[in-house]
């Protein structure tokens, strides 16, 4: 496992599933990411589309059985496919989810629209509970979403539909952690379909201070501009992300790797990319 350090470790956060690896980990397309809080809490953000989550946990030595809480980001399958595996081995965490996370969802593919929601008979599971807007945590941290955002979605959203499979998704059923410790505020969104700069700015509200750390993917991935536009708009996006001076991201999964090379050059020192197996411990 590689690990990025930041002085000596408080929190540790490890990537369970992403498109890609450097160690020699199993991949696929998704997301999962568990987190050690400093008080030795632990949190699962989404769990990937299958039981690979549970597999690469176990070949980096952390029991899922011993998480407290699970953020489920949004309904696409890739974020929470494996949900029905994390219910099954761990009994009594609580998953939090948007009450719109399990309507249906499509991608608009060759063939036409193609479900890629959740597993619906998991929607009345009693570990299950339900957020909307702005959900304080029991254990300290806010979840959020920022209801029906247009105007600041990127441009893959396109090919994204739902609950009507003839309408675009608004991504009402998208939602963000955000958790503060040691002076450090982290970010924490999984495909950002309502726009990082967005998200950005209203985890910055809701802390009352900019974020310091964000782990999310960006949805740069398909974006079906012109190699041109896309230029602009990353060289946009980059100039955004760095309008938060004091903010690092780490980046993962649907941003692309193309598209992180982009940034990264635009953003150097400012940005990394994360794959399945790394981790990055936080001071």
């Amino acid at each position: 496992m590689r690990v990025f350090h930041v002085k000596h470790p408080y929190m540790r956060i490890t990537v369970l599933v992403e498109n890609t690896s450097s160690c020699g980990f199993p991949v696929e397309h998704g997301l999962s990411l568990h987190v050690q809080r400093s008080n030795g809490q632990q949190v699962l953000f989404d769990m990937g589309q299958s039981d690979l989550f549970v597999q690469n946990a176990a070949r980096l030595g952390i029991d899922l059985d011993r998480v407290d809480w699970a953020v489920l980001s949004h309904g696409h399958y890739d974020h929470g496919g494996g949900l029905s595996h994390f219910l099954a081995r761990n009994e009594h965490a609580p998953v939090y989810a948007h009450c719109e996370a399990f309507e249906p969802h499509y991608s608009l593919r060759d063939t036409g629209p193609h479900f890629i929601g959740l597993d619906s008979a998991l929607e009345h599971h009693p570990q299950i509970h339900f957020c909307q807007g702005v959900f304080s945590l029991p254990s300290g941290g806010k979840i959020f979403s920022l209801g029906r955002k247009k105007e600041t979605a990127p441009p893959g959203n396109r090919l994204l539909y739902g609950p009507d499979k003839h309408e675009n998704d608004s991504f009402g059923h998208e939602q963000s952690l955000l958790l503060e410790e040691g002076g450090h505020i982290i970010l924490f969104a999984g495909c950002a379909h309502c726009g990082i700069v967005a998200i950005m700015q209203e985890a910055t509200r809701l802390a009352g201070h900019p974020p310091t750390h964000v782990f999310a993917g960006m949805h740069l991935m398909k974006s079906g501009l012109s190699p041109q536009d896309e230029e602009r708009y990353i060289h946009d996006l980059a100039s955004s992300l760095l309008a938060f001076p004091r903010c690092h991201y780490y980046t993962m999964h649907c941003t692309g790797v193309e598209q992180f090379e982009k940034l990264h050059t635009l953003m150097p020192g400012r940005i990394s990319y994360l794959g399945t197996g790394e981790a990055v411990d936080l001071n």
